[in-house]
């Protein structure tokens, strides 16, 4: 597998990461691991009985291989015992995505790390309290916020600028629109909307188009302007969409993008 590419597991993984959470009570144990280099740290709380584990949750702060990596490893070990879950490694997890960029073998695939680290504390007695986003941003992660967290403002925006789907690419002529990465539907969305308009930006939070070969190359060629490692943090403007909020997640910073519309295709 190239260095740019993700399996579909990977991205469904990170676009519909599952069991994500917390969890809470005298049977939880939490295991924590974090890159400092990237910058990803990931939470992972699982509830014990009898030596097995009955149900996990993660919380990750980090890009889009470290979400996928840590719901892969929540539905691998769900109701394995614990020794059978100490057994589980890196490697496991990056076979069930079906594979992983070589880069991220290395700088986010940390999932069995927290895991074991859950497991650990767990039969040592140690209590970890769970991080919140704002200690996570005061310790300097590369996130502030975990990647599930939901867009601001989404709802107050809808019908006024802000789309969940168009039927009429034409009712965006001359606009400047904002497509957010949602698979391939969000892309050939973009690509469509540049018969109306010659300002379209995609924004994903993946340091590559997440996309059937196809179509990202089709991207690549048009005039859509893509954004990597950007997440989308809110939706502003004075009664109409005139703005968002990016977290460009390279960089750890924030910065406003003056748009007029935003598409957030449903799921």
């Amino acid at each position: 597998m190239k260095s740019t590419q993700y399996s579909d597991k990977t991205l469904d993984h990170f676009r519909n990461p599952r069991n994500v959470g917390t969890l809470e009570g005298d049977d939880v144990a939490i295991g924590r691991v974090g890159n400092p280099v990237c910058g990803d740290l990931m939470e992972m709380y699982i509830r014990v009985v009898d030596d097995r584990i009955e149900d996990i949750t993660f919380q990750t702060f980090g890009c889009g291989s470290a979400v996928a990596t840590s719901s892969m490893t929540t539905e691998l070990v769900k109701g394995m015992t614990l020794d059978e879950a100490l057994s589980v490694t890196r490697a496991d997890v990056a076979d069930a995505l079906d594979g992983l960029p070589p880069i991220k073998m290395h700088c986010s695939n940390l999932a069995a790390d927290a895991l074991h680290d859950a497991i650990k504390n767990w039969r040592s007695g140690v209590k970890l309290e769970p991080l919140t986003a704002e200690a996570v941003a005061g310790a300097g992660s590369g996130c502030a916020v975990p990647s599930s967290s939901v867009i601001a403002n989404v709802e107050d925006y809808v019908g006024r600028g802000l789309y969940k789907a168009v039927h009429d690419v034409s009712a965006l002529k001359d606009k400047r629109v904002l497509v957010l990465d949602r698979g391939t539907a969000s892309a050939q969305l973009a690509l469509a909307l540049t018969a109306v308009t010659p300002r379209v930006i995609f924004l994903t939070e993946l340091d590559a188009l997440g996309l059937p070969g196809d179509v990202a190359s089709e991207v690549k060629r048009s005039d859509v302007k893509v954004l990597y490692k950007s997440r989308l943090l809110s939706v502003g403007g004075e009664g109409e969409v005139e703005k968002v909020r990016v977290h460009d997640l390279d960089e750890d910073s924030e910065y406003d993008l003056f748009v007029d519309a935003v598409v957030l295709l449903e799921v």
